[in-house]
């Protein structure tokens, strides 16, 4: 309940005479999300390809510009403390402490998103698969044909991005979206393997041999997932479609457990409740009341990508086990989302944070702010969130300012 609907409350009881007026007293005086504190923010300048840059930062903090890469996405860190990124561009880095000089891991091709690390092997996941190759340590380069084919994928048009991990239960789960708003496509049974798409896949591995099989479905695009280290459970950000305009659907950060359906293409969470999206016409695979409302959401055309949890002794207390989302800002401009209204109008680039209450998202809290100037024009676009061994935030732009940046506690 609203901290204003139990002042109503209180109004009522007041009236007729007051049973438990004390009990509502209390509850009228709590905030509505009891426990979760604020941020206190400051201003900050930065020189960033050299340009003076203003942004906005908890207080306490420093925002880094660590140098460029090339169309930098998702970021990972391997055991020893290197950096790796995927890339629009065909190219996967490595970056050494302290994070400074990218070198050139590996050129795969097409189009390398993400990397994950399991004991010995490295993987990477394209448009088309996920590749594994032998890896060590400190490797500086890997040669293109030591990469093989682990897993197939829905290669296709639209939304090609994959996003790879590996799970506290040591299997490999992928990440990929539909082609399009209303794409008839599905994460089970009646689809064909180029249409099975909108969700989160788990590997299945036995006798040597991998296949993916469906761990959650209904998702349009969810580019970045990972486990809340208090209960374990998975959570993805997912971008919702353009085609009902400025401010509908929101777009959702999601809990995701084994066989969970989260309604698209066929059904939206509009902020209040699922409706059926008649853009598409076919029979929803599953019901309406077996849709999961998302755990929190953020206002429709900000393009979610990665995310992060907050480890324990990163960043400060307060931020502890909470989720760190890069919203990379869609094209979709007042009044109806289409492009001809003004660039000023568009949701801006910024890192968020999902403040988390014993295990259960409670509310979303700007981090880091000031990448769109207020003619609407962007100098970076957060992509990829990772935290370091140091405890810090790294996150890639992947355009305007291409590279990386490291968001440091000062202490």
């Amino acid at each position: 309940m609203s901290r204003d609907s139990l002042l109503r409350l209180l109004a009522r009881v007041m009236r007729c005479g007051g049973l438990g007026l004390s009990f509502v007293l209390c509850l009228a005086c709590a905030p509505a999300q009891a426990g979760v504190q604020g941020l206190g923010y400051e201003e900050q300048t930065l020189t960033v390809e050299g340009e003076r840059r203003t942004v906005r930062v908890p207080k306490g903090y420093r925002l880094e510009w660590l140098g460029g890469m090339d169309a930098p996405r998702m970021l990972a860190f391997a055991a020893n403390g290197d950096l790796f990124a995927g890339s629009r561009t065909g190219t996967v880095y490595r970056v050494p402490p302290p994070y400074t000089k990218p070198e050139v891991l590996v050129e795969p091709g097409g189009y390398p998103h993400s990397v994950a690390f399991r004991p010995g092997e490295i993987l990477i996941a394209k448009t088309d698969g996920v590749y594994r190759a032998p890896y060590r340590a400190g490797q500086a380069s890997i040669a293109r044909d030591a990469l093989k084919l682990l897993a197939a994928l829905p290669a296709g048009g639209g939304h090609d991005s994959r996003t790879v991990g590996v799970g506290p239960d040591g299997r490999v789960y992928v990440s990929l979206g539909i082609q399009r708003n209303c794409s008839d496509q599905y994460l089970g049974a009646g689809y064909s393997f180029d249409d099975r798409r909108g969700g989160v896949l788990a590997l299945r591995e036995v006798g040597g041999k991998a296949s993916w099989e469906p761990f959650a479905s209904g998702l349009r695009n969810p580019v970045g997932f990972a486990w809340q280290p208090q209960t374990g459970a998975m959570y993805a950000s997912n971008n919702g479609p353009d085609h009902l305009g400025y401010d509908q659907p929101p777009e959702y950060f999601s809990k995701l457990t084994a066989g969970s359906f989260h309604g698209m293409p066929w059904f939206q969470f509009d902020g209040q409740q699922v409706q059926r999206d008649d853009c598409v016409s076919s029979n929803p695979p599953r019901p309406i009341n077996e849709v999961t409302i998302p755990a929190a959401t953020f206002p429709s055309r900000n393009a979610p990508l990665g995310m992060a949890f907050v480890p324990r002794g990163a960043m400060d207390a307060q931020l502890e086990f909470d989720a760190v989302v890069a919203l990379h800002g869609s094209w979709g401009t007042r009044p109806d989302g289409g492009f001809i209204g003004s660039s000023a109008t568009r949701r801006v680039p910024k890192l968020v944070a999902v403040r988390f209450l014993d295990g259960q998202a409670k509310r979303v809290d700007d981090l880091v702010t000031g990448f769109q100037l207020p003619d609407g024009r962007r100098w970076a676009r957060p992509a990829g969130v990772a935290f370091g061994p140091d405890g810090a935030l790294y996150f890639s732009s992947d355009s305007e300012a291409s590279g990386l940046f490291r968001l440091k506690r000062m202490r």
